[in-house]
């Protein structure tokens, strides 16, 4: 096998970034592709070429497999690292990589085929004797065939798109009269993402916590899991922070799981780095069922890392160039605690409705045990065409209260300016009683929405003051940068300006 010495990076923002300085670190180059709006993003400048691929529109750019081959080719590539999102779950393109003469920088194609499909996917881990979730045995082919095995189940009840993910086609089902249309909906929904209408039926859990297990696996035969991730605060079944370890494993049940995990992705002969996802029905009787996997890395590895002590990316660098991993699961134990906030463009006060606009100015914190692996740069403009994840910050501590106080801290020194972000979520979040006492599931958000969600009028003025500290410590230092965007740069003054007539608006407007 030739060595792997140029890879394609597939995708853009954070996680192509942190791919490049992967690749660096193993003493590979690294090629970039970036949209027409992208061209002035981090990771396009991180590598050591990089490769228009089309339109701002993901179809004519970052989901455009001919597109992507193409600048492979360009470039004399050997592999293709996809990164998450975008085609990184797809096994078309992973076999389109595979057809070209490329590494592919993942799993097996037929163990994301597998992996893909939730039926199949529950029918394999059954066999493997991983415990699943009650469900139906297949697609649910009408509406009389999802009452049958919705009332065989028990409501309430979930309809999920065989080939989803994400919440894409995925509905609550709490009683007979609500399926027909419940079923409409989620067959709509998941045909519109996935290609596919087919929903099969599974039971709904009463507050169950989302654990889920790391896994790496290569070509020399050897399965290890890293331990968990605790992945219970989201909101409509999109992650919003996440930490490890899990507040709620014994070491017992720890191995449990790492066991069912690693059972699991032996079962379809799996290659690299996946997450195996788990619902935790009670922590009492320790009993948990397989959800889905990941083929794929996870946005929220850095918590692993940490904890671990392992570059994941690097390992599926190694990895797929046909080399042992340097991972041994006899010397993983679990040391500190790691929480990751997605800092999100979204208001979470308004629905988190996304947000776009130029990132006026950005101050981004540091110190011991701070990570930020960010996507984007003071100037940036942030547009509605992807995911609107800006960065994430993780914070490492000895125990999880050392964590969270370190995560209040980098968020208290986080400054974004030019649209609204998830920031004070977050905040709001790790001052709760319950989350400091890790007493959390996955409907945490939904049952403390009238806390976590409502806009205060105290905190008007606290943005605009935040930006102010930072802007004159920023000129005390000589340390401000001009913005990237087309615009000539906005004055200091302007920006201050700007943020103090935005807060008193805000606290007039919630006075009134």
């Amino acid at each position: 096998m030739q060595a792997v010495k140029r890879v394609l990076v597939a995708n853009r923002g954070e996680i192509a970034l942190r791919v490049i300085r992967a690749c660096h670190e193993e003493g590979m180059e690294a090629v970039a592709v970036y949209s027409d709006v992208d061209r002035l993003s981090p990771h396009v400048r991180a590598a050591d070429r990089a490769v228009p691929i089309g339109p701002a529109p993901a179809l004519d750019s970052y989901l455009n497999i001919g597109r992507l081959l193409d600048a492979a080719r360009q470039t004399d590539c050997d592999a293709v690292h996809p990164g998450y999102g975008f085609l990184s779950e797809r096994a078309p393109f992973a076999e389109a990589v595979q057809r070209a003469g490329l590494t592919w920088i993942g799993p097996p194609p037929a163990a994301i085929q597998a992996m893909g499909d939730k039926s199949e996917a529950r029918r394999r881990m059954q066999a493997a004797g991983v415990p699943i979730v009650p469900g139906s045995p297949g697609p649910v082919n009408d509406v009389r065939d999802a009452v049958v095995q919705a009332r065989r189940i028990g409501f309430p009840v979930f309809l999920k798109a065989v080939a989803g993910g994400g919440g894409k086609g995925m509905r609550l089902v709490k009683e007979a009269g609500e399926l027909e249309s419940a079923l409409a909906a989620a067959q709509g929904e998941s045909q519109r993402a996935f290609g596919s209408s087919d929903v099969y039926i599974e039971k709904n859990l009463e507050r169950p916590r989302h654990i889920e297990i790391q896994v790496l696996a290569d070509a020399h035969g050897r399965v290890v899991a890293l331990g968990e991730r605790e992945c219970s605060i989201q909101r409509r079944h999109q992650k919003l922070i996440e930490e490890a370890p899990s507040p709620a494993l014994s070491p017992a049940l720890r191995r449990r799981m790492s066991e069912a995990a690693t059972a699991a992705a032996g079962a379809v002969g799996y290659v690299g780095a996946g997450t195996i996802e788990f619902l935790l029905g009670s922590t009492r009787t320790g009993e948990f069922y397989f959800l889905e996997m990941n083929t794929r890395i996870q946005v929220e590895h850095p918590v692993t890392e940490l904890v671990y002590g392992i570059d994941l990316v690097r390992e599926q660098l190694r990895i797929a160039d046909g080399k042992p991993m340097r991972v041994h699961s006899g010397t993983l134990h679990p040391r500190g605690h790691a929480i990751e906030c997605r800092i999100t463009a979204e208001d979470p006060f308004d629905h988190f409705m996304p947000a776009t606009g130029v990132l006026e100015y950005l101050r981004i914190p540091s110190g011991p045990g701070i990570r930020w692996d960010g996507g984007v740069e003071q100037g940036n403009t942030v547009t509605l065409h992807y995911d609107p994840l800006l960065a994430k910050l993780i914070a490492w501590g000895e125990t999880r209260d050392a964590a969270i106080q370190r995560m209040e801290r980098a968020l208290r020194e986080l400054v974004i300016v030019g649209l609204p972000t998830s920031q004070s979520f977050h905040l709001r979040v790790l001052r709760e009683p319950e989350f400091r006492r890790g007493d959390i599931d996955i409907s945490y958000v939904e049952r403390l929405a009238p806390v976590l969600l409502a806009r205060d009028a105290s905190e008007g003025l606290a943005k605009p003051l935040a930006i102010l500290a930072a802007l004159l410590a920023d000129e005390e230092r000589g340390s401000i940068q001009p913005s990237r965007s087309a615009d000539p740069p906005a004055r200091r003054s302007a920006w201050v300006d700007a943020a103090l007539q935005e807060g008193l608006r805000d606290s007039e407007e919630l006075a009134g």
